[in-house]
């Protein structure tokens, strides 16, 4: 379980983030709601271990998050996985296709990572591999950050806002091989987006940041049909 317990994060005087709990469960879709500028965003890098708090606690898995960023140990790291909302502004613009799906292997000295079987279970053809990002669209740039995000096979992953401004069927899409990977390896997932109707069919349960600073409210369950195909 992915655990967060009074996680608060200030920027000077100002709390983006006041005293958030709540669990992300493996196997289930959590969807966190909220309005622009609510701290979803900041949240999101806290969970991925990419921001220390100014207080609370985090714990994956039942071992304690003592550490952010590269001082966190890799094991703690590689299982939880954050997708961006802006894919070209969360990749190295110099990189193929393929050189970003398989960053988090090189990085982490792994080997074996077949780019092109997650390429094809994005939905990525062969021939846009060798591109690089400014030679494709949003939508084939953020399959390519999706096939990196499951690259290492994370217990946990967290959408934040990853279909923004794509269209329905690439949307679609990318939520059908998130449901897949859950279903495959009992994943946890984290999806944070502002678009309510996505989430009602997406998540298996529901929590709201209401405003900067603010507390979600206790998770429940979604009474909305979801969408596994």
């Amino acid at each position: 379980m992915l655990r967060a317990r009074e996680i608060t994060v200030r920027y000077g005087r100002r709390a983006v983030l006041d005293g958030v709990s709540f669990d992300v469960t493996p196997g289930q879709v959590l969807g966190l709601g909220g309005p622009s500028g609510c701290g979803k965003s900041t949240l999101a890098r806290v969970l991925a271990l990419m921001l220390r708090p100014a207080a609370g606690s985090l714990s994956v898995d039942g071992a304690q998050v003592r550490g952010w960023r590269q001082r966190a140990p890799r094991d703690l790291r590689t299982r939880v996985a954050l997708l961006y909302q802006q894919p070209r502004s969360a990749v190295d613009p110099k990189l193929r296709l393929s050189e970003i799906i398989a960053e988090p292997a090189y990085a982490t000295g792994r080997a074996g990572v077949d780019v092109s079987a997650l390429a094809g279970e994005v939905g990525l053809t062969a021939d846009l591999l060798g591109r690089r990002p400014h030679e494709v669209s949003d939508g084939q740039l953020q399959r390519a950050c999706l096939a990196r995000a499951l690259s290492l096979e994370p217990g946990y992953l967290i959408c934040d806002e990853m279909t923004t401004m794509l269209d329905a069927s690439t949307q679609a899409h990318l939520v059908a091989v998130v449901n897949a990977y859950r279903d495959r390896t009992g994943a946890g997932v984290l999806a944070i987006s502002h678009d309510e109707v996505l989430l009602e069919r997406w998540a298996d349960a529901r929590a709201e940041l209401t405003g900067a600073g603010s507390r979600p409210a206790t998770p429940s369950p979604s009474p909305a049909l979801r969408s596994r195909s």
